[in-house]
């Protein structure tokens, strides 16, 4: 492959062969570079592998999707050109990741590339992103967007390169406890799912009833006198008959062996660890996805097979209340800022006199999030947007703007998707039409107002977990990725580190700190708190 690297003045100062890539980044690595490639989880295995670790970086993929649609590039060359390779999904990391044939290495503060040329040149369009950012309104705030998610993929991949720790044996005791011991025979239900099922087959009187065909349990419970237009659990669960608890009880069993049963042990856990494929931004909000394994919905009664090594702990944090709180940063409400100021933000509404319970202010806020017009949430929200204008007045126009189709967008520039304009009515609409139309703007009004809530907090977690990689680095003294305390996982607003016992508690205070500096990267001097709980535990079951 080739490297190319530029001058301050934008002249190429030289361009080399490089037959060995991890030696060539290693050389360069203690100048503190910013690596420029076209896609994090295509270069960053094989360096890992080769025991490198790069300290930042500069993903030209991620970084073309926010540019492409966000709201402050919008009139950039790159946000108008058509669509291309740049725009395509990131291919899916397989077991081992091989480094490309073309050159897509370049120095951050060096860079002064010429004009694009070739639609896949990725100097061409690193120029053509430098110059979105440069021309944009404020270019501070998107490139701290930028670089945010850029070390989200390195952490992804370092995350997946040392693995969570697993059990097989803790895994398969799970299983045996809740199903039964491992079937035999491949296929076969382990023996309390039979048992349960033939519970439910025989209060149904169906005995060749096949629970897992919604078309087969349909049938059975309409001939038992049970009309549900769905086999959901949700559903089911307002039905009453002898039949209903077995069934719903199978339905957990049997999703808990379709999603992490054996055949996913198998797969998916080698060597003591679970790798899975993180999908950093997946999610129109910036919201990590999974290609596979499912990490992002693990459940609990499956976390006890996550053991640290022995001589480590696993050091558990997660965010407290991290929407409601980023909703206060955001709209600058003072009020609602002062009411988490004590640490149960919940508890603060209520202490201010907005509503009578702390269960009645979660359920306050969640509506003012998710959109509730009616129930509990609904009939709450006229005294939470009392006290809190600022904070319920932004979330109410952001729905407003996604009523007209208009894009919204979150703190650090990451813009929701165009939606459908709601429609006004005229002679050539039908009344049928234009309520389709409401209904559709509506729909996505929800969408926008929790947009802006949900993909700001990706943010702060993007922050957060950059904070904590940094501070983890600095404290490791054996150099080795994995030598170290290192993140092993993260859901949303939750990590995990694995770190040597000794280490364990100034672990803790690095992950309280970087909650601090990720709230000052977003929001400045402002006094908005976002405390995060945290846990060092030997399996992730006892930090819940």
């Amino acid at each position: 492959m080739r490297a190319t690297s530029f001058g301050d003045s934008g002249a190429v100062i030289g361009v080399e062969q490089v037959d060995d890539l991890a030696a060539f980044v290693v050389a360069r690595e203690t100048g503190h570079p910013r690596w420029v490639w076209d896609d994090t989880s295509r270069w960053y295995a094989p360096l890992l592998a080769a025991g490198v670790r790069v300290d930042r970086c500069f993903d030209l993929r991620l970084c073309h999707a926010i540019l492409r649609s966000s709201s402050l590039t919008s009139d950039s060359r790159l946000a108008r050109s058509r669509r291309g390779l740049w725009d395509a999904p990131a291919p899916a990391a397989g077991p081992v990741a091989a480094a490309p044939s073309h050159s897509a290495l370049f120095e951050w503060d060096q860079v002064a590339a010429p004009a694009p040329s070739v639609e896949s040149d990725p100097v061409a369009e690193f120029e053509l992103q430098r110059s979105a950012v440069a021309g944009c309104p404020e270019p501070s705030r998107l490139g701290r967007l930028l670089a945010a998610e850029s070390v989200g993929a390195l952490i992804a991949a370092e995350m997946r390169f040392a693995g969570l720790p697993w059990s097989a044996g803790r895994h398969d005791a799970i299983l045996s406890a809740s199903l039964g011991p491992r079937p035999a025979v491949d296929g076969a239900r382990p023996a309390k799912l039979q048992a349960v099922l033939d519970i439910v087959r025989q209060r149904l009187e169906s005995p060749e009833l096949n629970p897992d065909s919604p078309a087969d349990l349909l049938r059975a419970l309409g001939l038992a006198g049970l009309m549900v237009t769905s086999t959901r659990s949700w559903e089911l669960a307002t039905l009453k008959h002898p039949a209903i608890p077995p069934l719903l009880e199978y339905k957990k069993l049997s999703r808990l062996l379709s999603s992490n049963g054996w055949a996913w042990l198998d797969n998916w856990v080698a060597g003591g660890r679970f790798r899975p494929d993180y999908v950093p931004g997946g999610a129109a909000t910036g919201r990590w996805a999974t290609s596979g394994g499912g990490a992002l919905q693990l459940p609990k009664n499956i976390r006890g097979a996550v053991v640290a090594d022995e001589g480590w702990k696993l050091v558990v944090a997660d965010a407290s209340q991290l929407e409601p709180r980023i909703l206060a940063a955001m709209a600058v409400d003072r009020g609602m800022i002062e009411a988490g100021s004590a640490g149960d933000l919940y508890a603060g509404i209520v202490a201010s006199g907005a509503l009578e319970t702390r269960d009645q202010a979660k359920v306050a806020m969640l509506g003012a999030m998710y959109g509730a017009t009616t129930g509990e949430g609904g009939r709450l929200m006229p005294a939470l947007t009392r006290a809190y204008p600022r904070a319920i007045g932004m979330v109410e126009n952001a729905a407003r703007a996604g009523e007209r189709g208009e894009v919204v967008t979150t703190r650090l520039g990451r813009s929701s998707p165009p939606g459908h304009d709601s429609g006004t009515w005229n002679e050539t609409v039908s009344s049928a039409e234009a309520a389709r139309a409401r209904d559709r703007g509506r729909a996505w009004g929800r969408f926008t107002r929790n947009f802006i809530v949900q993909g700001t907090a990706a943010e702060w977690a993007l922050c957060w977990m950059g904070s904590i990689r940094r501070r983890l680095h600095e404290l490791n003294d054996a150099g080795a990725l994995v030598d170290g305390p290192h993140l092993v996982f993260f859901l949303h607003d939750e990590v995990v580190v694995h770190a040597p016992a000794d280490l364990a508690v100034q672990v803790a205070g690095v992950i309280s700190d970087a909650a601090v500096d990720a709230g000052r990267l977003l929001f400045g001097q402002l006094p908005a708190q976002f405390p995060v709980t945290i846990a060092i535990v030997d399996n992730y079951g006892q930090a819940k």
